[in-house]
């Protein structure tokens, strides 16, 4: 027990650790995701700039470029009628072209700069968009675990407890299938195999009673085989019974259960118990494996009273809608408190098990004196 504790809370610790460790890692994706953010809006900012710069050079481009086409014109016109022109004004109209053909040159220059930044920036922004999703998608994921962690595995002594419960049913199940099957061994060893024993034996009998004794006393013998032979045919159908009862495939839950509770009641005669049975809805078949189930969980639940409560009476109720079927099993006998596990008791836990796997509810209501009750509910699909 002290190691088991000390275990859980080795766990819990190692747990808590974790929760620290994916909670600062959260804190800091959470940042670079921000830093992201604020990076991703000054590269927007700087990108409208430039684009607003790329139209105005444009512009300022396009007029240099009108104004080198003059400046040519000029110097051309200069250049052809030489003699009309002075050596001054050759002069100016040649460095007039140069200058705005050298401005309109460095203005190109300075647009594919631009544009050469714009589309630096673009390609940035899309590395800082997957980024940024990115940062979102592990946030979104470590809440994820640490809702997990925080949750789920907070109470993991409960859990490792659970776990070993599970284990421990699980190994009372194959002890109880074995049993089991010791039980039906001896039952059929001790009642049908003894009884077909005893008919083959007396079939031998009765030729030769025939021969030496004549036909009355050899008819009677007969007579007396047939209530042998009848004797193990019953035998046989009890057990098959106890296995699963055939009239639960042949005609369904409710007349099944109807059948079974009066042979309950009959076989109980003489404790003086009576068993009522209620059906409220429209008597029609379910699921194969929930009219098993169903069985079984009322079976368990009669049979837990008749073992251990010692009651006068036990009703059952049982409700087919549309939705949902509800079964109610009360008895006036001994009550128990429910909190107190019994060692080596899985009767509780199985009927549990059996509800959990039809997604169902099982409660028991119970005090020592007052009697139980047992609520189930069951969805039909």
């Amino acid at each position: 027990m002290t190691a088991d504790y000390l275990n859980v809370k080795t766990i819990d610790k190692i747990i808590q650790n974790m929760i620290e460790t994916v909670d600062h890692s959260k804190t800091e994706i959470f940042e670079i995701g921000e830093q992201s953010r604020n990076d991703y809006m000054s590269i927007i900012d700087e990108i409208k700039k430039i684009k607003k710069m790329v139209i105005e050079i444009i512009e300022e481009e396009e007029a240099l470029d009108r104004e080198v086409r003059k400046a040519r014109k000029r110097l051309s016109e200069v250049s052809k009628y030489f003699n009309k022109y002075s050596e001054e004004e050759v002069r100016r109209a040649y460095e007039h072209a140069h200058n705005l053909q050298v401005k309109l040159t460095m203005t190109r220059q300075i647009e594919k700069q631009l544009r050469n930044r714009r589309d630096e920036l673009e390609r940035r922004i899309v590395g800082i968009q997957e980024t940024i999703e990115r940062a979102d998608r592990l946030v979104t994921q470590i809440s994820v675990v640490l809702n997990y962690l925080t949750g789920d595995l907070k109470n993991v002594s409960e859990i490792v407890a659970d776990a070993r419960e599970k284990q421990e049913f699980g190994l009372k199940i194959i002890e109880a299938q074995e049993e089991e099957r010791k039980r039906l061994s001896r039952e059929m060893h001790d009642g049908p195999a003894q009884l077909l024993a005893n008919v083959m034996m007396r079939s031998d009998l009765i030729e030769k009673i025939y021969r030496e004794r004549g036909i009355e006393e050899a008819l009677e013998e007969i007579r007396g085989l047939k209530k042998t032979i009848r004797e193990a045919l019953y035998e046989v159908r009890h057990i098959i019974y106890d296995l699963r009862p055939m009239a639960l495939d042949d005609l369904g839950l409710v007349p099944t259960l109807k059948k079974y509770l009066q042979t309950v009641e009959e076989y109980n005669k003489h404790r003086n118990i009576f068993i009522d049975f209620v059906f409220i809805g429209t008597e029609r078949r379910l699921d194969s494996k929930m009219e098993v189930a169903l069985f079984r969980l009322i079976q368990e639940s009669v049979q837990n009273a008749l073992k251990h409560a010692n009651p006068t009476e036990i009703q059952v109720k049982l409700e087919i809608n549309e939705t949902k079927v509800l079964a109610v099993i009360k008895d006036d006998g001994a009550g128990f408190d429910p909190t107190i596990k019994k060692e080596g008791s899985f009767g509780i836990r199985g009927m549990k098990e059996r509800v959990e796997l039809l997604e169902g509810k099982l409660k028991i209501l119970s005090d020592k004196g007052c009697g139980t009750k047992v609520l189930i509910e069951i969805p039909i699909k």
